[in-house]
């Protein structure tokens, strides 16, 4: 009714209430979203570079990452907006997803799968330092994180798929976003996809221009091992023989 009498005698209406709250919540994080996600996805590509000295695995991590979170989305959409395996947690038809999910998620889980990241990247990193085999260090650092990653992940999966069993929409979704992202980016990018991609690109995956290595601050993982002193040898002792 409001667009007649606005275009009939020239007023202008403003419209109040809940629905209109949340379209003008809806449309400033839309607005916002691209700005946080880019902000993110730069600072945390920054901070690995500086950490493995590459630029292959910086990208690498960035493109799974956000390969983890979209899937995770696509679970969300799936199960609330088309009904896929509703029943399952308790919903009897299609639900609304609420605005602000995607930003929580994506800080979320980013978060989590940049730690699995540097958690597999480190340990291949120092096999790469020590051996400077790629396919030996690929393997021996996924052979010594592989069981604490997906341990770990069990874990999360377990409580964050109890969430999604509570009589909340919005725990729902927490649960259902947060345990699909963890499972996928656990038994799917960090044990098979990434391991994949470094064992293709081999060597080429550590390099970095000589004048940005300059350039970029050392920043390390763990702390720098101190060198331990070596004890100085004992001074030989003569032993003289005495004749009679």
């Amino acid at each position: 009714m409001i667009p007649p009498v606005v275009s009939e005698y020239g007023v202008s209406a403003y419209v109040g209430g809940q629905t209109a709250i949340y379209d003008d919540f809806t449309t400033y994080i839309a607005g916002k979203l691209p700005l946080f996600i880019g902000v993110v996805i730069l600072l945390s590509a920054l901070l690995l570079m500086m950490a493995f000295r590459s630029i292959l695995v910086p990208l690498k991590a960035v493109v799974m990452n956000v390969l983890s979170i979209g899937a995770s989305f696509g679970v969300v959409v799936a199960i609330f907006q088309w009904g896929w395996l509703g029943g399952l947690i308790g919903l009897d038809g299609t639900a609304p997803i609420d605005s602000f999910l995607p930003v929580m998620v994506f800080a979320i889980v980013f978060g989590l799968s940049m730690d699995y990241e540097v958690f597999l990247m480190s340990r291949v990193h120092e096999e790469w330092e020590r051996r400077r085999d790629a396919s030996e260090a690929v393997c021996h650092g996924l052979a010594s994180t592989g069981r604490v990653i997906t341990a770990a992940a069990t874990i999360m999966f377990c409580v964050f798929a109890s969430f999604a069993l509570g009589g909340s929409l919005t725990i729902k979704l927490f649960g259902v976003a947060l345990a699909a992202a963890v499972a996928i980016d656990a038994f799917v990018i960090r044990t098979i996809l990434v391991p994949a991609v470094m064992e293709l690109l081999g060597k080429r995956a550590w390099w970095l221009p000589d004048w940005l290595d300059r350039l970029l601050p050392r920043l390390h993982v763990e702390a720098e091992p101190h060198p331990v002193p070596i004890p100085a040898p004992a001074p030989a002792t003569a032993t003289a023989t005495s004749e009679d």
